[in-house]
């Protein structure tokens, strides 16, 4: 099982009681619901992929709901599975190895002969390649650069559009290479980050996430949010302002392995 870079450090920020009730938004593999669960919690899990709740489930313990949904409907799902006030949430916003490496998804950019399809959720009727066809030269460069801060976003943009082909993830690294001029894995990571994010409307969701946690929270409850680059965190961070919020820790914690480093952890109180 993948373990997330911060899962210790969110789980003792968590504060884990016996019979608490908390909401692990992004089950993923099961790595926070186990750990919750562990110290004597119940919880909610809900993923909006549909395939990660079918394949790692969490055996032997009990206080386990598993729900398919969005966690921008967070509240609702609490509410209709009869489980709030909660003690806590967590949102882990990374995805899993097991995602990233699954054939078939275009999560990737190491699989060249993936379909550019990139939807957490199958059921999204719209895919990164619908997405790419249907959208302008400028509309493309904004979802680049909003979603990825890449300075060729307009470059990129341009060379995208004019590509005859851009059906599977070989093809968009064949016109990332000719607007860069060489070969860039941090491009080609940035560029795949703002497709998957304009597809799945991962800030907007972020944002209605935060908001529906805070509705369904106990007092001096806490929400545990993992971010993993910096437009992730400025959300967390703006929302925190203004809606009045407290963060317990005046910096975030991060990873600490090169690897981890974009990995920040912040914890909302109110």
């Amino acid at each position: 099982m993948h373990t997330p870079v911060l899962l210790q450090q969110a789980i003792e920020r968590l504060d884990v009681k016996k019979d608490g009730l908390y909401i692990d938004s992004t089950y993923g593999e099961g790595s926070y619901t186990k750990e919750i669960l562990k110290r004597g919690g119940k919880v909610l899990a809900i993923d909006l992929d549909k395939r990660q709740l079918e394949n790692f489930k969490v055996n032997g313990l009990t206080g386990l709901k598993l729900v398919q949904g969005n966690f921008a409907e967070i509240e609702k799902i609490a509410k209709e599975n009869s489980f709030f006030p909660v003690d806590g949430v967590v949102f882990d916003l990374g995805l899993s190895m097991g995602q990233i490496n699954q054939p078939g998804r275009g999560f990737s950019y190491k699989l060249l002969d993936d379909p550019l399809d990139m939807r957490m959720d199958l059921e999204n009727e719209v895919t990164a390649r619908d997405l790419v066809k249907r959208s302008s030269v400028e509309e493309l460069y904004q979802i680049f650069a909003a979603n990825s801060e890449e300075i060729k976003s307009k470059q990129i943009a341009i060379e995208v559009k004019a590509s005859r082909r851009m059906d599977t993830v070989g093809d968009l690294l064949k016109a990332i290479d000719r607007a860069a001029g060489f070969q860039s894995k941090t491009i080609y990571a940035r560029i795949f980050q703002a497709l998957r994010i304009e597809v799945n409307q991962e800030f907007e969701n972020l944002r209605q996430g935060l908001a529906g946690a805070v509705k369904i929270l106990k007092k001096e409850g806490k929400i545990v949010v993992v971010t993993f680059h910096s437009l992730e965190d400025r959300i967390v961070k703006n929302f925190t302002r203004n809606n009045q919020l407290k963060l317990l820790d005046k910096k975030p914690i991060r990873g600490l392995r090169s690897f981890e480093r974009s990995a920040k952890l912040r914890t909302i109180i109110i």
